[in-house]
């Protein structure tokens, strides 16, 4: 299903965000004429995995990342329709008459932020950097998530590269390939497979293809992850791991202003630019992010003014924050408002297509599948659980992307017992035994198995899955775990089903 985002902040004080102003923090006392540091408090509702560009996947980790890291290119925020725009890239590429091959020309005078891995010597980004960044995805060594992605760009040679490293020798950084080069310190050349007149767009994610810098992942070694070193605007200043991540303002961070262009119909954002116009970036002196998982919590932190905007309003609290879908009247004399908007992505349950119980493409697997996805009451899950606040998805592509169509209309959302009975019955899923559980086609049990967290939300859909389930004689029992240990098991295909969602994004 695609959800409606809500983004619930205070309009008092504080420029800090591109799009509004938020509650100004809880300041310490300084002396007279100090400055007063601006803090912006945030919560997360998952917990990270770590800030190497090369080995993190999920929104959470990305999101904080890409504040610390630098990608050649980037959407403008608040266009409509979106238009990509040089970050440390001098423009936009030079690309080749048939779109194979692309020349890109990093910014002079741009610098990583200051580490003992630089040994005291100011470090200036140079062509090479995103060379080796890109280089790292195709390293077996870190497992990268996104290799898949890079293999389908086809860079040429790359893929070379890595079979040599998959048979046991050293992944060669050295090595020149064919599709990616620095031709000197500051020119990049990209040459692809197949042409692709769309190729800036993969180049626009700061958590994926931001520049890293060799010397720090050598100096690191597998602490990566711990050690994020990037030419952002921000620099990791605390990390208590699934409890708080505090960023400070780069000191070599270059002179950027704001300069964005809002869309005609939106005058939240008109007046926000009006504001913001010309101030210099980043207009923070520190982000804490904190990690609270329980809606409750995380809602009252926000309600207390312990944290000065919330994104996804919590389900449970959506009748109390926004009753009729306008934000209660007690919030809004404290000055709290809300942006609202269709969110491009979608949730979704998947299964492990190697999983001997539910993966397969036999027909009895298929049928398998197809009952379980017709067993589901999609409407009550948005009416129950949801809150009202999402709306049934009709294929991967949600809104704001090149291809939605919101009078589409599929089979993926479709509700009938009766047909996920009907097939089940006839692939052979029978209760042999009597006991209202349906058996595999060769008599042995079968048995479902979900995996989940343990916050309140996935505690509400797993009561929905349970009974949908039961209501067509599926047992269905439930993995519990925290996200992130989700995620490690996900990627080593310890997974039969997992409820995830998909971002639309440059690369996924």
């Amino acid at each position: 299903m695609t959800r409606r985002r809500r983004l619930i902040q205070a309009a008092l004080g504080l420029a800090g965000t591109s799009l509004a102003g938020v509650r100004a923090a809880a300041q310490p006392a300084t002396p007279p004429f100090a400055p007063v540091r601006k803090v912006l408090r945030y919560a997360m509702r998952i917990a990270e995995t770590g800030f190497d560009p090369a080995q993190i996947s999920d929104l959470y980790s990305s999101n904080l990342a890409a504040s610390m890291f630098d990608s050649l290119y980037e959407y403008e925020f608040l266009a409509r329709p979106v238009r990509i725009r040089p970050r440390t890239a001098a423009g936009m590429p030079e690309a080749s008459a048939d779109f194979k091959t692309f020349t890109v020309r990093v910014r002079p005078g741009l610098y990583f932020s200051d580490d003992p891995a630089f040994k005291g010597l100011r470090r200036e980004l140079v062509a090479q950097d995103y060379v080796y960044s890109i280089k790292r995805h195709f390293d077996p060594r870190w497992k990268s998530p996104r290799t898949s992605d890079f293999e389908n760009i086809k860079m040429l040679g790359l893929d070379t590269l890595r079979q040599a490293a998959l048979k046991g020798a050293p992944f060669d950084y050295d090595a020149e390939v064919e599709g990616l080069r620095a031709l000197d310190r500051y020119t990049i050349q990209f040459k692809l497979g197949q042409m692709n007149p769309r190729f800036a767009g993969e180049l626009t994610s700061s958590s994926v293809t931001g520049a890293v810098a060799r010397e720090v992942v050598e100096f690191y070694g597998d602490r990566i992850m711990e050690h994020p070193v990037g030419t952002g605007p921000f620099r990791l200043a605390e990390w208590r791991r699934s409890s708080k991540i505090s960023f400070e303002k780069n000191p070599n961070y270059r002179d950027e202003f704001y300069d964005e262009e809002a869309p005609a119909d939106d005058p939240l954002a008109q007046a926000a630019v009006a504001r913001l116009k010309g101030r210099k970036l980043p207009m923070i002196d520190r982000v804490e992010v904190s990690v609270i998982e329980e809606n409750q919590p995380r809602w009252l932190s926000f309600v207390n003014a312990e944290m000065d905007l919330i994104e996804q309003v919590p389900e449970d609290f959506t009748y109390t924050a926004i009753p009729n879908n306008k934000v209660a009247p007690n919030l809004a004399k404290r000055g709290v408002y809300e942006v609202r908007y269709l969110r491009n992505d979608v949730s979704m349950s998947y299964f492990a297509m190697e999983n001997p119980v539910i993966g397969g493409y036999t027909p009895e697997k298929v049928a398998l599948r197809r009952a379980i996805s017709l067993a589901v009451n999609l409407d009550e899950e948005i009416r129950a659980v949801r809150r009202g606040q999402a709306i049934p998805a009709q294929s991967i592509v949600g809104p704001g992307v090149t291809g939605y169509d919101p009078a589409f209309k599929s089979a993926m959302s479709d509700f009938s017992r009766a047909r996920a009975q009907a097939l089940l019955d006839v692939n052979g899923y029978l209760d042999r035994d009597g006991d209202g559980y349906r058996e595999l086609p060769d008599g042995r049990p079968l048995t479902i198995e979900y995996a989940s967290q343990p916050d309140d939300l996935s505690r509400q859909l797993i009561t929905q899955w349970k009974k949908n389930m039961e209501a067509v004689g599926l047992r269905m029992v439930f993995r519990i775990a925290k996200w992130p240990e989700n995620l490690k098991a996900s990627h080593t295909g310890k997974l039969m089903m997992w409820g995830v969602a998909w971002s639309a994004g440059p690369n996924g």
